[in-house]
């Protein structure tokens, strides 16, 4: 089988969980073929890799042909990128996109080759509203790219239980297109690892307790709930937030400003690392940490709780989307419950309550450290045995088979 990947995030240029998954899902597929199947992948970047049975190839940025203003335009260049994988695409037996920034180059693939289209869904852009901030009317194409892709799929991998059902309301496709298949994690790789140095380095005292955040400076994780909620966390801990990669200007500047907010507030040192911390050290914080949070208010899955888990951490995170598939309640941290406003706007709808709770939850386990052991023990435990990308490859490839398949079915 010849399967033909395409995605916008692809290895160096990884920001967010949908690049994670393609990532260690690409090894693991090359990894289990027998010299039955060869792997293409075409993605945004400058990326030429090649072997025995695989091939990256990147595109890079393209020329301007015209512009709309700077929202537009980071969507303009998305659709000129699509056209180009589309010209480059070459033969496959399957093809499999990720986000709306790669559905364009696989409905065309999927209509010029008439192979099956695969897509996997990490987030749905009709929960993501906050996005028109960031991309202007833009989102209004993307939305319309997510919609054409899910009538032209032949499959549709959704990530979590949650995901499928967000799915199911937002735009109706045939239930049985319909694969849950979840995210995973490299247990090998992301597994506790102590180093003190790393933790100097970033400005925290190794000595004391802290709280660690991770994610993309966006209103999708939350952080923001999560500033308003440090002023009352107990006494005697650090926080550490590791937030980057802003999406737009406005949010970086909300952020410096409630952090600062925060900081007059709180009874505690905050420690905001603003810039994308390499996955080695990121392990590090991790396995350190005295429990992480995760206050996100929309979630598909949440591969972040996955890496914090398997380091040893327990986990506060939000029950919404994926997540409670992921963090047992009680046994391997904490679900906060989350009101959101409408199932179309997911902020919460008393944010102050949200903050207070996210609070509380903290406060919780600060005061438990034999259940914080127990639950870090369990949390290495549930990973080792539900999230193996092994399993999850094998688990995708065998979809593959069964579209191709079924395609060589309706064509006899």
């Amino acid at each position: 089988m010849k399967i033909m990947m395409i995605t916008n995030e692809y290895p160096p240029h990884i920001y967010g969980g949908a690049g994670v998954h393609v990532d260690y899902l690409c090894r693991e597929l090359v990894r289990l073929d027998d010299a039955r199947h060869r792997l293409k992948v075409l993605c945004f970047g400058d990326q030429q890799e090649s072997g025995a049975n695989f091939d990256v190839t990147g595109i890079a940025d393209m020329p301007d042909l015209f512009r709309q203003g700077e929202a537009n335009e980071k969507v303009i260049d998305v659709l000129r990128r699509n056209i180009a994988i589309t010209g480059l695409a070459g033969n496959a037996d399957i093809v499999h996109c990720h986000t709306w920034y790669a559905f364009l180059a696989g409905c065309l693939v999927k209509q010029f080759m008439e192979i099956p289209l695969v897509i996997t869904v990490h987030s749905l852009e009709p929960k993501r509203p906050w996005k028109r901030e960031q991309i202007g009317t833009g989102y209004n194409v993307s939305g319309w790219l997510e919609k054409t892709a899910m009538e032209n799929a032949d499959g549709i991998i959704a990530v979590s239980q949650g995901m499928k059902s967000d799915i199911m309301n937002c735009y109706q496709p045939d239930a049985e297109k319909i694969r849950v298949i979840y995210n995973g994690i490299d247990t090998g790789q992301y597994q506790k690892t102590l180093n003190p140095d790393i933790l100097v380095a970033y400005g925290i005292d190794p000595l004391k307790p802290y709280v660690l955040f991770v994610g993309r400076l966006t209103r999708q994780k939350g952080i923001i709930h999560l500033v308003h909620a440090l002023p009352y966390i107990n006494e005697g801990v650090q926080i550490v937030l590791c937030a980057g990669a802003p999406d737009t200007e406005a949010i970086a500047r909300e952020m410096r400003v409630e952090v600062e907010r925060a900081r007059v507030g709180a009874p505690n040192d905050i420690i905001w690392i603003p810039d994308m911390v390499p996955v080695e050290q990121i392990i590090v914080l991790y396995s350190h940490a005295t429990l992480f949070v995760c206050p996100s208010v929309y979630e598909p899955f949440g591969i972040i709780n996955l890496e914090a888990m398997a380091c040893g951490a327990p986990v506060v995170a939000a029950a919404v989307g994926g997540i409670p598939e992921v963090v047992v309640h009680g046994q391997t941290g904490i679900l906060v419950p989350f009101d959101p406003v409408s199932s179309a706007d997911p902020e919460p709808l008393r944010p102050e309550q949200y903050a207070r709770d996210l609070a509380a939850a903290i406060n919780e386990l600060l005061r438990a450290p034999e259940r914080r052991q127990i639950m870090g023990d369990e949390s290495r435990r549930r990973v080792e045995s539900h999230f193996r990308w092994e399993a999850i490859a094998q688990q995708t490839l065998e979809y593959y088979e069964e579209l191709c398949e079924n395609l060589k079915g309706v064509k006899r």
